[in-house]
This record gives C-alpha cells, sequence and structure tokens, in this order.
C-alpha cells in the first residue's frame, strides 16, 4: 500500500475544498481502514463551504455518506474480515458524556460528525469505528449502500422516530430533492396516506409522484392550503416535513397543518422561522420539532429493505463523480444541475 492517498480537503481559513494529497491514515484500537467505493455530496457539505456551519477544525476531509471495502483493521477488532463490504456510520461517540459514561452510546450528547469534527470520505482510504459498520448485503449496490449512511437513513430518522408517522395519516413533504424525495418513499413504506410532495420545480414534481406521492403541487400557488384541504376532504396534514429548512417553507408547511398537526424540520439554512402567536400555538396544539440524523441501526433497517425489494433506490444516484472532479460535483448540487437526488463521488 502507498504512504499517501488523494483527499478532498475543506479549509477553514479559505473556505474552500482542495484535492491533496495526504497521508494514508493509521486505524488505532477499535477501528478499521476502508478503502472507499463510493460517497455522496450532501447539502450539509456545501453549508461547511458556505459558513452556515461552523468550522470545527481547521482542515477537514469533507464527506460523510460512504460505502467501501475493509482494507486493515485495527488492534483488537473482532467479527470484521479484510475484503467485507461495509458501510461507514456518520458519527462518533465522544465516550464522556453522561450518555456515554451510562453505556448509553446510542445516545451520545455530544455526537462527533464525520466530515465536520473528524476526517470524512472524500478520499481514497478514511478510518472508521469498527462499531460503528454495517455490512453490505450481497444484491446491494455499493453506489447505493452509500446512499443509507445519510440521504435515506436520515429521513428514515425523520419518518420513524421523530415523526413517528402512523399508517393512515396523512404527510406532506416540502422539497422533494435529495432528502424530500426519500422522505416521500420512506413515508409510503410505513403506510402514510395520502402523501402530499410540495416544491416549485414541476419536474421535481412529476419525480415525486413517480416515487409515491399521491399528489404534488407548487409551493408558489397563493391558494395552498385550500387545494391541501380539498385534496384531504376538508382536513389538513397530520405530519408536515421541510426538507428545505427556510423561513417559508417552514411557515408555509405550519400553515397546512390540521389541529395537533406535528412539524417536522429537517432541513438546515441559517434564516430565522417563527411558529407565529403562541396563543394560536396552544389552541391549535401544533407542535414544531427539530430533526437530525439517525441510529447505526437504521442503516442496517434500511439495508435489508433494499435488499428485499421493499424499498427502491434504483433512481437516487444521479451522478458519479470522479474525486478529482468534487467541484463540479458540488456545483452542480449547488445549482439543481439536472435536479438530482444525490451526487456521487468516486475515489
Amino acid at each position: 500500500m502507498a504512504e499517501t492517498m488523494r483527499a478532498a480537503r475543506f479549509h477553514a481559513d479559505t473556505k474552500t475544498n482542495v484535492v491533496e494529497d495526504v497521508p494514508i491514515p493509521e486505524p488505532g484500537p477499535g477501528e478499521v481502514l476502508v478503502k472507499i467505493a463510493y460517497c455522496g455530496i450532501c447539502h450539509s457539505d456545501l453549508s461547511l463551504l458556505d459558513g452556515i456551519f461552523p468550522a470545527l477544525v481547521p482542515v477537514v476531509t469533507q464527506g460523510h455518506e460512504s460505502s467501501g471495502t475493509i482494507a486493515k483493521l485495527g488492534p483488537g477488532v473482532e467479527g470484521w474480515e479484510i475484503g467485507d463490504r461495509v458501510i461507514l456510520a456518520a458519527g462518533r461517540p465522544d465516550m464522556k458524556c453522561r450518555s456515554c459514561r451510562r453505556g448509553d452510546i446510542v445516545n451520545c450528547l455530544n455526537i462527533q460528525l464525520m466530515a465536520f469534527a473528524y476526517d470524512g470520505a472524500w478520499a481514497e482510504y478514511s478510518v472508521a469505528q469498527a462499531v460503528g459498520l454495517t455490512k453490505i448485503p450481497d444484491n446491494v449496490s455499493m453506489e447505493q449502500a452509500a446512499l443509507l449512511a445519510d440521504a435515506v437513513s436520515t429521513p428514515f430518522g425523520a419518518v420513524v422516530r421523530t415523526g413517528e408517522v402512523a399508517v393512515g395519516e396523512a404527510v406532506g413533504v416540502w422539497g422533494v430533492g435529495g432528502i424530500g424525495t426519500h422522505i416521500v418513499q420512506l413515508a409510503r413504506v410505513v403506510g402514510a396516506s395520502p402523501i402530499l410532495a410540495f416544491d416549485i420545480n414541476p419536474a421535481v414534481r412529476e419525480r415525486a409522484l413517480e416515487l409515491g406521492a399521491d399528489y404534488a403541487f407548487d409551493s408558489r400557488d397563493e391558494n395552498l392550503v385550500q387545494k391541501v384541504a380539498e385534496a384531504l376532504g376538508g382536513r389538513l396534514l397530520d405530519v408536515a416535513f421541510d426538507s428545505v429548512g427556510l423561513k417559508v417553507t417552514s411557515e408555509q408547511a405550519l400553515r397546512c397543518l390540521d389541529f395537533g398537526g406535528r412539524l417536522i424540520v429537517v432541513g438546515m439554512s441559517g434564516e430565522e422561522v417563527s411558529a407565529g402567536p403562541s396563543a394560536a400555538l396552544a389552541f391549535t396544539r401544533k407542535q414544531v420539532i427539530g430533526h437530525l440524523g439517525y441510529k447505526n441501526a437504521d442503516i442496517e433497517t434500511l439495508a435489508e429493505l433494499v435488499s428485499r425489494g421493499r424499498l427502491d433506490l434504483s433512481r437516487s444516484v444521479s451522478e458519479i463523480v470522479p474525486l478529482e472532479d468534487v467541484a463540479k460535483g458540488i456545483e452542480k448540487l449547488r445549482n439543481q444541475e439536472g435536479n438530482p437526488i444525490r451526487i456521487l463521488v468516486q475515489p
């Protein structure tokens, strides 16, 4: 094995991403070295470049949605073998907080996020904790497996855990790009009905209908609340998901909720959102809940769903770009060129 590798590194002082040569990392106790096959480009990667997310370290390798094969085992690693196909979890427990000290590492209070607090996977190799790996079923492609580390697992966490969507509940999804598309699909898997998609792009709305939405509306429609009520027989939504995170999308979604409805904010921006007068919020008993991430066990659940044909991700990989062209992939996502669900980087 060579001593160096290519990696796309974020430099906090210039807010730029540079593909450069760096030493291949050595796995420590309980860690493995993974040869990366694919890694997604996520909007949170753009948020770091744009300064919406504060830099946690001066320089870091970006990319947190990855799949690959184990290339080297660190000391003390058992149950894994070199050559195993794996998905890397996008976070590490700090092992110091109150939850971790009690053995509840799943609910770590200071979770360290891959590609923000430590090096990610826009690189030829990446180090991962063995306890955070998920084995990829033989009939699941490495491309689709990479998506499970965030692009699909975060929507899964939003739908199943935070949103607690029940069979027959009416669900609305604002913004049906990378995250929203998978919220639509997963809401259908758990039995939500009907599912309404909201987007300003007609091509994206049409795609949402093809992938499981029952209705698709232009979110700029001035009569949107009325049209939602008409689609739902006079009532409004039980659960709304904002996968954009803008003031306009969150506040519009809140208006489309029925009494006791839940707004789950998944998308992130620097904009401030108002829930309106406290009296109205109390009277209508609406809830506004933020959502972030997933549990590592969710990745295995999703891999099983894909393996058994219960979840179709065949349209989720919009394009693959080589590592050296990661800047082109970033700009394509930023400009929504081709309405991508997910663009993957291949080292």
